[in-house]
């Protein structure tokens, strides 16, 4: 039996789900709250669960919340990444909170935000990843499409508890390659047979052209090398698939993102709800279904 997609028809712009007791799944602001939550069973049906980062550190406001992403440091607790203003500076920034439940409340007790590269345009998307070492890494993009300048995509590692960067911070990719318009953005990483597979978004998105790229590189901190085309695009059932990440259930690799109905093309903000496409593999080289209304195999 199949699924269809958007697997939730609403607003829930750049999803994360991760696998606690049941998948949570975590979006920007919209119609739920800061952080907008579901939760699921078996990814394809969700249920509202409400607003994960119900208050806001005193260095922001509201309105401004956006592409939150989890780790899962243990049973109880979880450490969220995010995206949301800084009052001081007028740009975007990223912080952190914690939590000893998937569902929240996140609390973000900083007095700072935790990424602020204020002179590059600010900090979003960033996105928490631990190697098969147990070390932890945080991707992050520098906001320079905001100011007129190269966009990057930038790596550090973690401390083990997930809330402060340490050692060198680390330029991997920018805009280089025709489809990627002026920016690129939102990268995830997944590591197989010890090799590290960077995904990313480039182009705008509320655009059509807006897909996801791929990059391959040796070491969670580079050197890395794009694979050139994007690997997942506009389709005739869904407009600017973007901003994804991965995730494998029952030894199967499934690729969960946003995209938004072609017939919205124009609109302001055009509507992105979530979908699912299952994600294989040609050796090193990630094979992307295309986004598709009716699928013939659920997760």
């Amino acid at each position: 039996m199949g699924f269809t997609n958007p697997v939730y028809d609403n607003n829930f712009a750049d999803p994360h789900v991760i696998a606690a007791s049941e998948y949570y799944a975590y979006a920007t602001n919209g119609p739920l709250g800061n952080i907008q939550t579901l939760k699921s069973t078996d990814l394809v049906s969700w249920e509202q669960v409400g607003d994960a980062l119900p208050a806001l550190p005193d260095w922001t406001s509201a309105g401004k919340v956006w592409a939150p992403e989890v780790a899962v440091h243990g049973p109880d607790r979880f450490v969220m990444y995010y995206t949301t203003s800084d009052d001081k500076s007028g740009r975007q920034c990223v912080g952190v909170a914690v939590a000893s439940s998937a569902k929240g409340p996140f609390v973000d007790k900083s007095s700072n935000p935790l990424i602020c590269q204020v002179a590059e345009g600010g900090s979003i998307d960033a996105s928490p990843f631990q190697d098969s070492s147990g070390r932890r890494w945080l991707y992050w993009k520098n906001d320079g499409n905001a100011v007129g300048a190269d966009t990057w995509i930038y790596v550090s590692r973690l401390s083990d508890d997930g809330l402060t960067l340490t050692g060198e911070t680390t330029r991997l990719i920018k805009q280089t390659l025709p489809w990627e318009g002026d920016l690129v953005e939102a990268p995830y990483v997944v590591e197989r047979n010890g090799k590290f597979h960077l995904f990313y978004s480039a182009n705008a998105y509320d655009k059509a052209e807006y897909a996801v790229g791929h990059v391959l590189c040796t070491s969670p901190a580079g050197p890395c090398t794009k694979s050139g085309d994007p690997i997942l695009t506009t389709s005739a059932d869904a407009a600017g698939p973007g901003h994804n990440m991965v995730l494998m259930k029952d030894d199967r690799y499934w690729f969960v993102y946003h995209a938004w109905d072609p017939a919205l093309v124009g609109a302001d903000p055009p509507g992105r709800t979530m979908w699912l496409s299952e994600l294989t593999w040609n050796g090193d080289v990630p094979v992307v279904q295309p986004p598709r209304k009716d699928n013939p195999e659920k997760p």
